[in-house]
């Protein structure tokens, strides 16, 4: 019985410690407010303004001549998932979130964006 409790206890420690772990993530990222800060093949913001790449009637950064590359001639690295709804969102387009880490998602929209910060 003794051991059942002991048990019992160390789950719902364990438990409340990644619940709580999650919650703080979702409220560490911080939207990005301007997105040519964001180099769109690495998903990094970088804290500076990236080189434009204008594609079609969009535009999306990258940091470097590769990145410029990529955007031009691979469409994969110009979507991307939003996080909370599965579907795919175009990076010129997204409400951008940035981890403590600088890493970046994108989310189709600002309720996406809202409904993942406040889990």
């Amino acid at each position: 019985m003794l051991k059942s409790k002991k048990r019992y206890s160390a789950l719902l420690i364990l438990f409340l410690v990644i619940a709580s772990a999650g919650t703080v993530l979702a409220e560490q990222l911080r939207r990005v407010t301007d997105i040519s800060h964001v180099c769109m093949v690495n998903n990094e913001d970088m804290g500076k303004p990236q080189i434009p790449v204008k594609v079609g009637d969009q535009t999306y950064y990258g940091c470097c001549k590769m990145c410029i590359g990529t955007l031009n001639n691979d469409r994969k690295a110009r979507f991307a998932i939003d996080p909370m709804s599965g579907k795919e969102v175009d990076k010129a387009k997204a409400i951008i979130g940035a981890k403590p880490n600088m890493a970046v998602l994108y989310f189709e929209n600002e309720k996406n964006f809202q409904a993942f910060t406040s889990r």
